[in-house]
């Protein structure tokens, strides 16, 4: 019903669009399709590249049972 009361409301508007106003026309259009598929680009390349990182954390060589010397508990026992 709401949809409806705004479809009202934006009929008569669109009437009063003045003709003398500058529109972006197709070069708008054509620039935002460039950057629309170079956005697209972009984020197919980092998918990719976001694939092949390995997010495993190797441990660090002589750690034993899952304490290092970082940790305060294991210097003061």
């Amino acid at each position: 019903m709401s949809a409806s009361l705004a479809l009202t409301h934006l009929v008569p508007l669109a009437k009063e669009v003045d003709e003398n106003k500058v529109t972006p026309g197709v070069l708008g259009f054509i620039v935002f399709a460039v950057m629309a598929l170079a956005v697209w680009g972009l984020m197919k390349s980092m998918s990719k590249h976001m694939q092949k990182v390995d997010f495993k954390e190797t441990p660090a060589p002589g750690a034993e049972s899952g304490t290092t010397a970082d940790d305060p508990k294991a210097q003061h026992g």
